[in-house]
């Protein structure tokens, strides 16, 4: 469910992975691809939410750092490796491009982010619906762009069949989480917690406001649904 709370092996457990080292995973199930998210000031790539609240440039990674004469952030992010395989960055793009010739659908997307050491969000499912190559002043880097699907069961958050939830910025989750303490403000759990809208977007709530959002345990969460307290 978007905006669960998890911690590292909860995430993995919830892919059926030993470990998720790798920020991007193509294809790491049968149906759809694994990425990883950071907006931390130490994180090592510029990952952001756009204007519209529901979609994500998510930023290519970096050649790895394997001599001491190659600086990752200084050598263009590669899409082709030595052999001529494609890097992570590479199976991305080329996703979008057959999209975009219509031989597949758009990739499906499962975004984690990661909000404190060992706190992670899931941020739901999502279409990689674009990507460019841009320079950031001193090398060529990928953007890839994934709009948030529409998600059945995020009816009874929103109150609109169909409806697209806005996403939560990954600072308005770092306020609520010291705020409330990591725990439910209801009943003080700190287990299968979720970060919850007081009053739904469809409604006129925001996602850019911690006065808006509020830690909720999954019981209450459920039991709230998209009712306005």
């Amino acid at each position: 469910m978007r905006d669960d709370i998890l911690g590292y092996r909860e995430m993995c457990e919830r892919e059926n992975a030993q470990t998720l080292q790798r920020g991007m995973n193509f294809r790491l199930q049968l149906s759809y691809s694994v990425v990883l998210m950071s907006r931390r000031s130490n994180a090592p790539y510029r990952d952001r939410i756009l204007e519209d609240e529901i979609t994500i440039e998510y930023e290519g990674h970096d050649v790895p750092r394997t001599t001491a004469q190659v600086n990752p952030k200084e050598a263009d992010q590669p899409r082709l490796l030595p052999t001529g395989k494609p890097t992570q960055n590479g199976l991305f793009a080329q996703a979008v491009e057959e999209a975009r010739q219509g031989t597949r659908p758009p990739e499906v997307v499962h975004v984690y982010e990661k909000v404190f050491r060992g706190v992670w969000s899931d941020k739901g499912f999502f279409d990689l619906v674009d990507y460019k190559t841009v320079s950031d002043g001193r090398r060529r880097v990928f953007k890839f762009y994934l709009k948030a699907r529409e998600v059945p069961e995020l009816d009874s958050q929103e109150g609109e069949a169909g409806s697209v939830s806005r996403l939560i910025p990954s600072e308005v989750k770092k306020e609520v989480w010291k705020r409330d303490k990591g725990k439910c403000v209801i009943c003080g759990a700190s287990g299968n917690l979720h970060f919850d809208h007081d009053i739904p977007w469809s409604k006129g709530g925001s996602s850019i406001t911690a006065r808006n959002v509020k830690i909720l345990c999954a019981r209450h969460n459920i039991q709230k649904r998209d009712k306005i307290e």
